[in-house]
């Protein structure tokens, strides 16, 4: 048996109380209380709707710390996408991000409708909602090779906002 998902994921911060803020208080993560005796540094964190262990791990290494030069002559990690169930949960966290000025853009690759955020340090992200398996048409299929802009709005109406999205392709 092979992988079959992405089980936790782990970041260096600059600063461990602003990034763990950010984390619970924008994208709705929740501290896990599995940091070892002794070790302030550190913190993890579980998602919402999780049944993992943690999801992230956030691991403090100060303020002096330079940007990752990942993509800009450097390889490295680009992004980590999360799913949500539902086009009303990709809403209220487009407002979310939206308010706390970490939203970097929207994008609608026809089988996922996604939504880009930077994090206190500047890491990107995903934010995205799946199509549905058995509502992937040829317009979804198609428009995989392209990316489109998002209406939300429009999306909602197509799928309902409490579709849950996903279903046989990542659940």
């Amino acid at each position: 048996m092979g992988i079959h998902r992405l089980n936790h994921a782990v970041l260096y911060v600059r600063d461990l109380r602003r990034s763990v803020s950010f984390y619970t208080e924008v994208l709705g993560f929740r501290a896990v209380p599995m940091t070892p005796e002794g070790f302030t540094g550190a913190a993890f964190l579980q998602a919402a709707g999780s049944t993992n262990d943690h999801d992230l791990g956030l691991f403090e290494i100060g303020a002096d710390a330079g940007a990752s030069p990942a993509g800009r002559g450097a390889v490295g990690l680009y992004h980590l996408a999360w799913e949500v169930d539902t086009l009303d949960e990709l809403e209220r966290v487009a407002r979310a991000l939206a308010a706390a000025g970490a939203l970097a853009g929207t994008s609608d690759h026809g089988t996922t409708k996604s939504l880009y955020g930077k994090d206190p340090d500047g890491l990107e992200f995903e934010v995205v909602w799946l199509v549905p398996a058995d509502r992937l048409d040829d317009a979804a299929l198609s428009a995989r090779r392209r990316i489109g802009r998002l209406d939300l709005a429009a999306e909602r109406q197509r799928y309902g906002g409490q579709t849950r999205g996903g279903v046989g392709i990542s659940v």
